[in-house]
Parts: C-alpha cells; structure tokens; sequence
C-alpha cells in the first residue's frame, strides 16, 4: 500500500512548494519596504509644515512621503481632487508644498493585470499541475507494468576495463576452451565444414574465487561479439511467470544479435534440481528453469548464441542442464598452484610500487590454497599495509603481514599477556615448531609468532614446499604429532595443560577420525564407515548415516583414541630429547615475539636436530 501512495505522496508536496513558491513572488511584488508605515492626511500634512518630508510619490490615490530618518510612509488621497487641493484643505501652505519634490507614476499594466487575472488562474494552475504530475506518475507505472516480463540483460562494453584472456594466469586448460568458443565465433565456417555443431553452453565451475567471472570477461574482450550478461537472481520474482518471460526475452536478445555470448551468474539460483522435495512443480523457479531449458534446446541449428554460465555449486544442478546439447561444455577452475600463483601475483602487481627485492615466489609458496581472488585481496592489503606506514614503496614484509593477515586476521597488539601467559604461549608454539622440525614427514616452519591474531593468542605458520594433490598416512601421523606438540610443550614443562590448546585437540581428532573412518589408514583396512546424506536444496551436508554396529563404533573409538595416543606420546618423546633447544626457542619468542624460518633453521642446527620417522 505504501509503493501505492508514494506518487501521490511526491505531486502533492510538488504542488505544495509550487504554492509556496508563487506566495513568496507576490509577497515580494506587493509587499511594502520593511521601513514604511501607514499615516493619515492630518499626519502628513503636520510633518509638510514641519518640514520633516523630503519627497513625495504620486501612484493613483496613493501617496507615499520619505520623511529626513529616510523611513516612509503611505496614506490615500481623495478620488475626486488633486493631492495639492486635497493637502490645502489640510491647512498645507501651497508655497510649502511647492519645495518638496513631487513625483507622479502612472500604474504599472503588469501589476494591475497580476492582481486581476492572478487570483482567479491560481487554483486553476494549481490543479491543472497536480493532475499532470499524476497522470504522468500513471503513465510510468504503466510503462513498467508493460515492461516488468523484460529481461534486465546488460551489453558489455569491449572498450570500458577491456579483459582478455592475457589478465588471467593460469587456468590453461579451461582458457583452451574458451579459446576455441571464441573461435568458433569468429569463424564458424571453419567448424561447419568439417561437420562440428556448435557448442551450445559452457558451464565454468570453480569453488568461490577462483575466476570464473573473469574469464567470461575475458571471453568478452576475445570474441569481439555482442556480450550480453545477467544474474540468475534477475529472472525469479514473486509473481508467476515472469521468470519465464524475462528467460524468453534475454534469449530473444541475444539470437537478434547472433553471432552473440549470454552470460548467466551464479545458474544455481534458478538451476537447482527439480523435485528436491522444496516446492511444487509449479513454482516461479522450476517454471524460469524449464523456460531456460526449452530455450537451450530450441535454438536453431545456424544460431550462432552461446550460453555461457558459471557456478560454484554444480553438484545441485539440475541434470537436465548437465546433459549433451545444453551445457555440451563443463570447464572447472582448480586452485591455482604454485607456478600459477606467482603468475597471478605478477597480474595484480603490475601497477603497484613494489621494492626491487620483492620475490613473487616465496610469496606463493606460503599461499598454497589461496584463489585468485585471495592473491589480489593480499596484494590490496600490502599496499595499505605500506600506506600505513607512510611507505612510497611495497615491501616483502608488507606483503608477508598481509598474508598472516589474510589467514588469521590482524595483529591484536593492544592485548597484553602476563608473563606467565606469554611464557606459556611461547613453549606452546615452540612445542609445535620443533616437533614439525624433528619428524620427517613434517611440513617445514615458515614463521612463529606469539603475537595475537584473530582468535589465536600465537600461531605457528607450517606450508609445505609444493602443491600437495595427495596426503599419505605418515604425512598425517606427523601433522597430528605436530599439532599436538604444543599441548605436550605445555605438558612437560608446567605439568599442567591451559585452554590454549582446546582448536589443536579438536583439529587433531577430526584428523584422526576422518583416517579411520574414510581413508582406511585404521587397522580396519580397506574400508570406509558412515554414509553422508544431502539435502539437494540446503545445498550443503545435513546429516551422516551410521552403516555401521555398535561394536563397530566403539572399536573406531578405540582406534582413534590409538591413533591420538601414539601422536601424543611421539611428540612428547621428541620434546624431552631436544628439551635445550625447546628452552632456547621459547625464551628468543619470549625476547623477539616473532621468529622466521632462517631465524629457525639456524637454530634447529645449532642443536643437531636430525628429523624422524613416526610411524604406528
């Protein structure tokens, strides 16, 4: 009700300030100086003999007098007699009267005519703009209503922050079939003569980050074709059928403009499996999906529109989107690794003033799992964190905060420790680096600090020196060493453990769990145990069914707890041997707060630290 009155709300205050605004024109044609008063003939007169006037205005019958204190005033002579004839009947001296100038105006045709014609056209302005204000407000609501079934597709300008597939490192293989999409579009005959259909959709599948927007950008800035773009959320509104009409125009659209890319953001919105058990078969959604599915499916065979869709979700697609002849084309977005991220940063420091020492390299290997979109975000927060610092340059160490930064969040410096809490911190984050350094398959140190961070009162920062595809069984019995390290740290040297390590027990028996129960790196062997069922339309995990008995269960514990236990014991058997250089390395983090990794291998081999095996 309130989008009803709100034209009628906005004329009626236009007609309003249009009142007011004609008041304050006539207030300023007929309204009197500030200074001028009303008087009577006896008092003009009485001021003539005094000789207190010093000029006199004639308009009609009336007659204003500007006395020596330059105020004024007004008063009216008799119709039917001159002012002269009328003053000496005041007991005015004629001779008098003759030394004071005397002006005549004749009455302005402006002003007589306003103040005839002026009260009656004012209601009748008044009303005729209040109806036309409305009536255009109706005239535009029934444009939108006409409309409301349109397609809000935007055209993309090839030469506004033009995009090429040269801005996007790495993704080579995805690029490829782009590439050939773009071809195919530029020169479709070459494909038609050796018998090749056109493509009808790619799908670009990515986990959140990883570029699938910026391709299709890129593909925008390569094809040199008409690139229409759109939001899936754009198409479903609350009334019935316009989902599906605005599916038929942007359609319609882009085969006008043939050969020609329709870009549809983030498909899941609108493409998620029908009868999933949310909704009827009649829904606003399911009927904007089955429009978009007749429409994949009825293009001619000569139209050369391709339909370019992206989505981080394609598990809960529908399958009639996924089969051959709709989206013929599925190119997923990995991660980038190592050799990619370094490309990417190179991208996204190219118009930043980095320091000559700054190494690319050492950045992405302490980045691995980073997308795109993350690499540019640190890149973003080095140069503020250099701003900051009043810096005309970015340098390695910026960039360094800003990937700690990125991961656990800003230093909290204003939370002060007590010494026994930074002593306790300090052997806790020294437990986990120098059990890391003391077993083989261990991820090497990169940085300690007990600086606050987020939720972490200190952190330890592990990578590994490659991109990892596969984990095995020993790689994970010294993660779980390590990460147990500084609860044994605590253990040994306090005999007492503190709520610091509460995130490590519970990453470490997720790890161990996740070993026996779907790894099979348990005594059970080749097995896994529970099932995980999905609710399609959550589009996330919703619960895991138990496949397996009781006695199952409680032997999983077991193993688990088996698991856990041979960690602990090897971390806590690694502290006491090294117990020197654990000392050594907790008071240099008491002093300094912060060691990287040089800083640690020069001491790991100051005390002959020769990394183990562990193996259960």
């Amino acid at each position: 009700m309130l989008k009803l009155f709100k034209p009628l709300l906005k004329n009626i205050v236009i007609v309003v300030i249009a009142f007011a605004g004609i008041a304050i024109v006539f207030a300023s044609l007929f309204s009197s100086p500030a200074q001028t008063k009303d008087i009577t003939l006896t008092e003009l007169a009485n001021k003539i003999n005094a000789q207190e006037v010093t000029h006199i205005t004639v308009e009609e019958n009336t007659v204003t007098a500007t006395f020596k204190d330059n105020s004024q005033g007004v008063t009216k002579k008799e119709t039917e007699s001159g002012l002269s004839e009328t003053l000496k009947n005041y007991g005015v001296d004629p001779k008098t009267l003759q030394q004071i100038p005397l002006e005549v105006k004749d009455p302005s045709g402006f002003s007589y005519w306003l103040g005839v014609l002026l009260p009656t056209l004012l209601p009748v302005i008044l009303i005729g703009l209040f109806f036309w204000f409305t009536f255009r407000q109706a005239r535009a609501g029934a444009s939108q209503a006409m409309s409301f079934g349109k397609s809000n597709l935007k055209l993309f300008s090839p030469f506004k922050d033009r995009v090429t597939f040269a801005d996007v490192a790495g993704s080579n293989e995805a690029k490829q079939e782009l590439v050939e999409v773009v071809d195919f579009l530029k020169n479709p005959k070459k494909y038609i003569d050796i018998g090749a259909k056109i493509p009808r959709g790619v799908l670009l599948m990515g986990v959140p980050g990883t570029g699938k927007t910026l391709l299709a950008r890129a593909v925008a800035g390569e094809a040199g074709v008409p690139f229409f773009h759109i939001s899936a959320s754009e198409f479903v509104e609350m009334f019935v059928g316009v989902g599906a009409s605005r599916t038929r125009d942007a359609f319609l659209t882009a085969k006008k403009a043939a050969p020609s890319i329709l870009f549809i953001d983030e498909i899941d919105a609108i493409g998620r499996e029908r009868g999933a058990g949310l909704g009827g078969g009649h829904d606003e959604r399911e009927q904007t999906l089955n429009q978009i599915l007749v429409e994949m499916d009825g293009f001619e065979k000569e139209a050369q529109v391709i339909v370019l869709a992206a989505t981080n979700r394609p598990d809960i697609l529908d399958p009639a989107l996924l089969r051959p002849g709709r989206f013929d084309r599925r190119v997923t977005l990995d991660l980038p690794d190592i050799n990619d991220r370094e490309a990417i940063l190179h991208i996204h420091g190219k118009n930043k003033p980095l320091a000559k020492d700054v190494d690319y390299r050492k950045i992405a290997v302490r980045t691995p799992g980073f997308s795109g979109a993350d690499l540019a975000n640190l890149m973003n927060e080095g140069a503020i964190l250099a701003a900051r610092e009043n810096k005309t340059i970015i340098e390695q160490i910026h960039l360094y905060e800003a990937i700690e930064k990125v991961l656990l969040g800003p230093e909290r410096k204003s939370r002060t420790l007590s010494e026994q809490e930074k002593k306790i911190t300090a052997y806790h984050e020294a437990g986990h680096a120098l059990v890391a350094a003391s077993l083989k398959d261990a991820d090497p140190v990169h940085k300690i600090s007990i600086i606050s961070r987020g939720q972490a009162g200190g952190y330890t920062l592990k990578l590994p020196t490659e991109d990892r595809y596969l984990r095995t069984r020993k790689q994970f019995l010294a993660d779980l060493a390590m990460t147990l390290g500084g609860y044994s740290a605590e253990e040994t040297i306090f005999k007492d453990i503190s709520t610091g390590a509460s995130n490590d027990l519970a990453v470490a028996s997720e790890i161990a769990r996740r070993m026996v129960t779907r790894y099979g790196m348990g005594k059970f062997g080749p097995i896994t145990f529970g099932k995980t069922q999905e609710l399609i339309f959550l589009g996330k995990e919703i619960s895991t069914e138990r496949n397996y008995s009781d006695k199952i269960a409680s032997e999983i514990d077991g193993e688990v707890e088996h698991i856990l236990s041979s960690a602990h014991k090897t971390a806590r058997e690694m502290l006491r041997k090294y117990k020197d250089a654990l000392d050594a390395l907790a008071q240099k983090l008491i002093e300094k707060e912060t060691i990287e990794k040089d800083e640690f291998e020069q001491l790991v081999e100051q005390f002959s630290i020769k990394p183990a095996v562990f193996s259960i």
